[in-house]
């Protein structure tokens, strides 16, 4: 078995096997999440979010660039009518890019070499090594949005492009998350900017993978900013919740 398909194997227990952790996301998902929703799944990794929004009645179309994930993807909701695949990446515009492999951590693939630049040395990061490199290809969520529809929900996870995503998109959507990191959390800052451009929203956030929201009330994108800013450095990651006031 290749390293690949052992860290997709762990991938698949970490987010498949915790009841308790899919109970979680389940709860905080169905407060933006109803039956018959589009819903975006954005770095869709081995589907977990995916495979919430559909037991929440929602249609998907679940976006993840990389083969052997992608893979994973299909035999898991391939048969599914009400989930769409596909194999690309999403960025500020249509084209190519060069997606950066970790094989021993496929969670963590990029397309940002400065994500990867700040991953060197970094505490908590001395073990991730990005060792493969491929040409995938890049939509837009304004693209997808044309070819599919509009969105009640989208979940933004691409390893320091969350701002290249939100620049792809003209129109204020629903409710998104956005991931964020302790590395670069001048990603989440600019994606906040773009989004309040766009719409009056309202913000939250829940760290790592623990699904479940930190603050008792919910705050302009500026003061979400703050936030993350103010968090010390071994928190991580975690996702900004976003949704139209």
């Amino acid at each position: 078995m290749t390293r690949t398909a052992r860290a997709i194997g762990r991938s698949l227990r970490a987010y498949y096997g915790d009841a308790h952790r899919t109970t979680r996301m389940e709860a905080l998902l169905s407060q933006f999440i109803r039956p018959g929703d589009l819903v975006f799944d954005i770095g869709a990794h081995v589907g977990d979010r995916t495979a919430c929004a559909r037991r929440l009645g929602a249609r998907v179309i679940a976006l993840e660039p990389q083969h052997a994930v992608f893979r994973a993807l299909q035999r898991l909701h391939g048969r599914d009518p009400d989930v769409t695949l596909v194999r690309a990446a999403v960025g500020s515009t249509c084209g190519t890019t060069v997606l950066h492999l970790n094989s021993r951590n496929p969670t963590v693939a990029t397309a940002s070499t400065t994500f990867v630049a700040a991953a060197d040395g970094a505490e908590g990061w001395a073990e991730q090594c990005w060792d493969g490199r491929i040409e995938v290809p890049v939509t837009t969520l304004d693209a997808l949005i044309a070819r599919y529809g509009f969105p009640a929900f989208a979940k933004i996870d691409v390893e320091g492009l969350e701002d290249a995503v939100v620049a792809g998109l003209s129109t204020a959507l629903p409710a998104l998350s956005v991931e964020f990191t302790t590395l670069q959390r001048d990603v989440a800052g600019r994606a906040l900017e773009r989004l309040e451009a766009l719409g009056t929203y309202r913000c939250n956030y829940a760290l790592g993978e623990r699904h479940t929201l930190c603050l008792p009330e919910w705050c302009s994108p500026a003061a979400m900013a703050r936030h993350v800013a103010d968090l010390p450095h071994d928190t991580n990651s975690g996702d900004i919740y976003l949704r139209l006031d």
